[in-house]
């Protein structure tokens, strides 16, 4: 009877054991969309399974481990209840390996083998070389040979030695060659094995359902590492049509996962920046006052404070900590506010996780611009081409790098700042030979003169353009005379040829037309005049 009680408790054990592991089922899962935040990205897991009757843990494995764990949601379809959400790390299983990195792998175990195949040859080789020539003596000491005899063993020695030699030239070329494409091959998976020789993590979702149904699960989960970035490609075909602007988007991550054929969304968000409305204290004033130092005292107050302000911060930590918890929902309900820019992408794309970004479109738009040369000739003389284009604001530009095309060819790179940028968006496309500026100082009209106990200096210049183009052009050209900062310097400006003239800066500015082979002189003058014991810096 006893005998009986205990495999019926054997059992009873077993099947406990068996509805335990039953109770926990391995789930796969694929990623279908994923929104990319200027820092940070949000990723969409789709999971398909059935569900038994009961209490079920659903295993969603094969996870990067950098998820953030309050930022998990779940949501799903089915004859089933939700009952709660866990994460977890899995140290004993590596992410999957792309197909890349295995063939890499594969390659270099081969060459590694064909390695060791060649360095043992070589080695036989050695050892056949210095088998021969230990046994150098022929015949014996006292052992006379005939001549034709000794020149055939002389012979065999000078071929087997040569062919030796050669064999251990070709096979160190060989190896030194194979070493070179391992070398290559391991360079290559080092830079990849940083983002997938890490381990996994795991959602554990647990379920209840009152009968046997089918599950569809969304997952939702932030992770860093991931982010993106603008670059901007502007084209000009010619100074007479619109500016077209390519916004791309430079988009990395490096969070270990493949994502494959997703459906992305990129926000002009930033989750790192905080969406709480800082709030101003009182900014108080007081006179100071010494006080005498007391060592004692002060101790005594300090580890009293201390204490005090201990336990004071504690309390206002637990206070501010309680109410106050980020989800991924805060995020969607400030990516849909009128703060920021979404960017749905129409067509299917394949981010990697890798070091390089991966440049995605986004938008053309067209521009309408406004074509001009402007030259400063006292830096430079030649002109350079500006497109002032407008109505930029209206495309939610962010600040980047962006590449310069004019006439389908590649001028060079500018930097896009739509912060500091006024109305007018200018951006230059490079330098024009056939609009010929030169300056030159006029010696005629400089002269340097006594004035009692001060000395005057007076200085004319000449800016003379010509356009050599079958156009008309339209030219902005740009000097300066100086500005004094002491009242001991005294800068009078006699002429200033027609130009607008900022007294502020001194800064000169002529805007020009000129008609094709059209020549313009431009002259201005001035005069310094400062204490004859004083020497001007700058002039």
């Amino acid at each position: 009877m006893i005998m009986k009680n205990r495999l019926l408790l054997i059992a009873f054990s077993i099947s406990s054991l068996l509805a335990t592991a039953q109770s926990e089922k391995q789930v796969e899962s694929k990623i279908t969309n994923v929104t990319v935040f200027l820092n940070k990205a949000q990723v969409t897991r789709l999971v398909k399974t059935r569900l038994e009757a009961g209490k079920t843990t659903l295993v969603i494995n094969g996870l990067t481990s950098q998820i953030d764990a309050e930022s998990i949601q779940v949501s799903g379809k089915g004859s089933f209840v939700i009952l709660g959400i866990s994460h977890q790390q899995n140290y004993l299983t590596d992410l999957n390996m792309p197909k890349t990195l295995r063939v890499l792998k594969d390659s270099i175990e081969i060459l590694q083998r064909q390695l060791i195949l060649e360095q043992s040859q070589k080695e036989i080789l050695s050892k056949e070389e210095q088998m021969l020539l230990a046994n150098q003596k022929i015949g014996g000491a006292n052992q006379n040979l005939l001549v034709a005899e000794l020149k055939a063993m002389a012979d065999f020695y000078r071929t087997r030695l040569s062919d030796i030699v050669s064999s251990g030239l070709k096979l160190d070329d060989k190896i030194k060659k194979l070493n070179g494409k391992i070398s290559k091959i391991t360079n290559q998976i080092n830079s990849q094995n940083e983002l997938y020789n890490q381990n996994t993590s795991e959602i554990l979702v647990s379920v209840s359902a009152e009968s046997a149904t089918t599950a569809d699960l969304q997952v939702d989960y932030v992770v860093p590492n991931a982010g993106w970035y603008p670059v901007y490609d502007l084209r000009a075909v010619d100074t007479k049509n619109p500016v077209q602007l390519n916004y791309k988007a430079n988009v990395f991550q490096n969070t270990g996962e493949e994502w494959k054929n997703v459906k992305l969304k990129l926000s002009t968000a930033n989750p790192n920046q905080g969406g709480q409305k800082p709030e101003l204290s009182s900014w108080y004033l007081d006179f100071y006052q010494p006080v005498a130092y007391d060592y004692k005292r002060k101790r005594t107050k300090d580890l009293a404070v201390s204490r005090a302000a201990t336990f004071d911060d504690k309390v206002e930590m637990v206070a501010m900590a309680a109410p106050v918890a980020e989800t991924v929902a805060d995020y969607v309900s400030t990516i849909q506010t009128s703060l920021n820019t979404e960017f749905d992408i129409a067509l299917a794309y394949t981010i990697l996780s890798a070091s390089k970004p991966t440049v995605v479109d986004i938008r053309k738009y067209e521009m309408k611009a406004d074509y001009t040369y402007s030259v400063a000739p006292k830096l430079d003389n030649d002109a350079f081409l500006l497109a002032r284009a407008t109505g930029w604001e209206e495309f939610s530009l962010l600040p980047g790098e962006a590449n310069i095309f004019f006439e389908g060819t590649f001028v060079g790179k500018s930097f896009i700042d739509p912060n500091s940028a006024k109305d007018t968006l200018s951006i230059s496309l490079g330098r024009d030979k056939r609009v010929i500026v030169k300056r030159e100082k006029l010696k005629d009209l400089t002269s340097r003169s006594f004035m009692g106990s001060n000395k005057k200096e007076s200085y004319a210049y000449e800016i003379s353009v010509r356009n050599t183009k079958s156009e008309s052009v339209k030219l902005i050209v740009e000097d300066q005379v100086p500005v004094s900062q002491n009242t001991q310097i005294e800068v009078t400006v006699s002429d200033v040829g027609g130009a607008k003239y900022n007294k502020i800066t001194g800064n000169l500015m002529w805007e020009l037309e000129l008609k094709p082979s059209e020549s313009r002189k431009l002259v201005y003058k001035f005069e310094v005049k400062y204490p004859k014991d004083k020497q001007v810096t700058g002039l």
